[in-house]
């Protein structure tokens, strides 16, 4: 099984991107999505202009849903590599593109599919629940996919008795565990975003703004989320922010969310945890590779396009449609 991917054409050139200044990228995009019957997908981890131009916005499971239900002829996926091989698994007849090919995820590059198999024949009798921030073989391998959102609603769902393998944010599965009273064997993956944030100057930043609520991802180290005064999805932390009466957070995920909050409660401030050192390490740089441009020559050209071996959509199907039905 692999995962075969069409490049006829390079969108992150940046000469052709340097050609498109005269160009009104939001009124070609819009116009692009009729001809062409589109629907835009996009992360909350995307620029705020592409959030501004897409038809949903999103966490991994809320898209997973909507690329299950989108009756469009082709769907654009403004993500990352593993979301838009989620599109095309549940939606193998239409047409999945992605702005840049080279929009990775650090989770689903740290678990190949063939080490997690031979992990995964050291425990027998375990299922195996693989977060959705991996690839399409190594969904083909696992039983229950899950995501942020549902996770500890899915692990619950598993008769005690039956023994589980987490794979592969092991973060989000310490997070589990605690939640859900379940043992569970855990791959050693991390996320590099979420894994940056420094607990020493998210403390500093809460003695700066004694007001402010600490909101984290589940992905964070558990010195962050010990600090936490909600812990959630990036969905969830969003209603949280928005149905909390407080006025101020700290939050500690992909700044890219941030942009969501304000629209949604523009008298309230939102402030992005830092990493420990004094880069950028907080904004996803695999997300970041998704620009406006790269967007509409994607979409002009039909190329990038995401495709998928018969076979691995048919496996890998399976423990997608366990996660959407044990989500309802």
């Amino acid at each position: 099984m692999e995962t075969l991917i069409s490049q006829k054409s390079n969108p992150g050139n940046s000469a052709e991107i340097r050609n498109l200044s005269d160009i009104d990228l939001e009124y070609e995009i819009r116009t692009l999505k009729k001809k062409l019957n589109a629907v835009i997908l996009a992360h909350y981890y995307q620029e705020s202009e592409i959030q501004d131009l897409a038809d949903y916005i999103g966490d991994s499971l809320q898209l997973s849903q909507q690329a299950a239900e989108t009756k469009a002829d082709v769907i654009v996926f403004a993500g990352v590599h593993f979301m838009a091989e989620t599109a095309k698994i549940l939606n193998p007849a239409k047409q999945v593109l992605i702005p840049d090919l080279n929009a990775g995820c650090s989770l689903a590059e740290g678990c190949p599919a063939d080490l997690l198999l031979k992990f995964k024949q050291k425990y027998p009798g375990h299922i195996l629940i693989s977060y959705i921030n991996c690839s399409a073989e190594v969904k083909a391998i696992s039983d229950i996919i899950c995501t942020s959102s549902n996770a500890v609603k899915i692990v619950n769902q598993i008769p005690e008795s039956q023994k589980i393998i987490f794979a592969p944010d092991k973060n989000l599965g310490k997070y589990i565990i605690k939640k859900s009273g379940r043992d569970m064997v855990l791959w050693q993956g991390a996320c590099i975003v979420h894994e940056t944030f420094s607990e020493r100057k998210i403390t500093k930043l809460k003695f700066e703004n004694p007001g402010a609520l600490i909101i984290a991802h589940p992905e964070c180290e558990e010195v962050v989320l010990n600090n936490a005064d909600f812990i959630g999805s990036t969905s969830g932390l969003l209603k949280f922010v928005t149905d909390s009466s407080n006025e101020e957070f700290i939050v500690a995920t992909e700044p890219g969310i941030i942009h969501q909050m304000k629209l949604k409660n523009p008298g309230k401030k939102f402030i992005p945890a830092p990493p420990e050192s004094s880069c950028s390490c907080n904004e996803c740089p695999y997300m970041k590779l998704n620009t406006l441009e790269k967007l509409y020559l994607c979409m002009s050209g039909r190329s990038p396009e995401i495709l998928l071996d018969e076979e691995l959509i048919k496996k890998s199907y399976i423990p997608l449609k366990r996660m959407l039905e044990m989500s309802k």
